[in-house]
């Protein structure tokens, strides 16, 4: 179906004005910026992206504004997330049309599936495009664990190659290998866990902190990749307290101020998110800003 997925990918923050519509110009430069930095693919319309807050409509601009950038660089993934199996066969093929080359694909926001239902949501969506799929699995935060079982029962499905890894249990990653071999790609979903995860020998990152430092990102993951884990940790280190942000239910606003202090992105995000105030904004801010000056000092050093 389409080459093995590897490296980082991160999930592209939707940029947004202050009065709370869709930014195309600024979300086509961050992209821009991804691909210079040497990430391996480019996910837009994930829950990072605002995906729910977006109408049809924008959520095609969306699209076809990346793959106006993307130009075949790099795969264009673009979340894939609907409350009934209707809709997102209908969306499956309408984002193929508009530019898409892959899917992430949520669970049904609208019922927690059972192991069952949880195969056929996604047999379903699989026999609606040619679009290769990558299974977004988040149990935390929606309620649903595609387990290796679950994945068993997909194993011959063969536009599913790949799940974001996210259940924040770092014995998955193994337990998956282990029942099904490499029949599908491993991503690691949660930054706070890439190191710990490219041990285990996950295959690639969706990142949400890649869009505020792409090019440490990706030394961290192909430091990993080359099993350089010692020089690996030491960047990590740096960037593990940001990292932190992206596991937290405001990681939409926190990684977009992330972004604007880091290179001046707008910060804005859609109702009802609101923009950051008072010691929550000062922990961001503090925590961004020790980043900045410890990636600095590297840097200098390293000179």
């Amino acid at each position: 179906m389409t080459k093995k997925w590897t490296g980082v990918f991160p999930a592209v923050t939707t940029k947004m004005t202050q009065d709370g519509n869709v930014d195309l110009t600024a979300t086509q430069s961050s992209i821009d910026r991804l691909i210079k930095a040497g990430v391996s693919g480019v996910i837009v319309l994930p829950m990072l992206g605002e995906n729910a807050s977006l109408t049809l409509a924008e959520r095609e601009s969306v699209i076809h504004a990346a793959s106006e950038v993307t130009k075949g660089k790099v795969p264009l993934l673009s979340g894939l997330a609907e409350t009934n199996l209707s809709a997102a066969k209908a969306n499956a093929k309408l984002y193929e049309t508009v530019g898409a080359q892959g899917l992430m694909v949520f669970p049904s926001l609208g019922y927690k599936t059972d192991d069952r239902e949880t195969a056929e949501w996604y047999k379903g969506i699989a026999s609606a495009s040619s679009l290769p799929i990558m299974i977004y699995n988040n149990p935390i935060t929606y309620g649903v664990d595609v387990t290796p079982a679950v994945l068993k029962q997909l194993v011959d499905t063969p536009e599913i190659v790949c799940v974001k890894e996210e259940t924040g249990d770092i014995r998955r990653v193994t337990d998956t290998y282990i029942e099904l071999g490499d029949r599908f790609s491993v991503f690691c979903g949660v930054d706070d866990l890439i190191v710990e995860s490219s041990s285990l020998g996950v295959t690639g990152w969706v990142s949400g902190m890649t869009n505020v430092w792409p090019a440490e990102c990706v030394e961290i993951f192909n430091l990993c990749a080359q099993e350089k884990f010692a020089e690996a940790r030491k960047l990590y280190h740096i960037l593990t307290p940001s990292f932190h942000l992206d596991t937290h239910v405001k990681l939409v606003q926190y990684i977009k101020l992330a972004e604007n202090l880091v290179y001046g992105a707008p910060e804005w995000t859609r109702a009802p998110r609101m923009p950051l105030v008072g010691p929550e904004r000062e922990h961001v801010v503090t925590t961004v800003n020790a980043a900045i000056t410890a990636l600095d000092r590297r840097d200098r050093k390293a000179a």
